[in-house]
């Protein structure tokens, strides 16, 4: 089972709950148990799993990762301006596996899954790949 979502971005730098976009997807597929492939075909969007029950905490870590890749640092080689973006997904990832059990994904009581925008906004894509087992 494989598909290919879109993510629509609304800033230069966010992240987005799409915890109950994937557990959806996993559920209408009827799979009790396997493993749920995540990945973003973009160099300068990534993804993660981290806490959803507090918005501060996403406003930490985009402020975090700015004050470490800082935007316009004359440093740079790459011209078109996102080096800072390419930078941040590195260090992120592109991809995720989540174990699925019982039919839903299994995360901590308080993570969810986040696209992470870093050159938007932007219309972007999410592949999934779903393994049964």
């Amino acid at each position: 089972m494989f598909e290919t979502i879109g993510v629509k971005t609304s800033s230069r730098i966010e992240m987005i709950d799409i915890t109950d976009r994937i557990a959806n997807y996993i559920s209408k597929q009827k799979i009790k148990s396997g493993l749920c492939c995540l990945f973003v075909p973009h160099t300068t969007a990534g993804i993660t799993i981290n806490e959803n029950a507090d918005y501060s905490v996403q406003l930490d870590i985009n402020s975090k990762l700015s004050e470490l890749i800082i935007a316009n640092d004359n440093k740079y080689s790459h011209l078109e301006g996102n080096s800072d973006s390419h930078i941040k997904t590195t260090v992120v990832g592109q991809s995720l596996n989540i174990i699925i059990e019982n039919g839903k994904p299994v995360l901590g009581t308080w993570q969810g899954i986040f696209f992470c925008e870093f050159d938007g906004p932007r219309n972007r894509n999410l592949h999934i790949k779903i393994v049964e087992g």
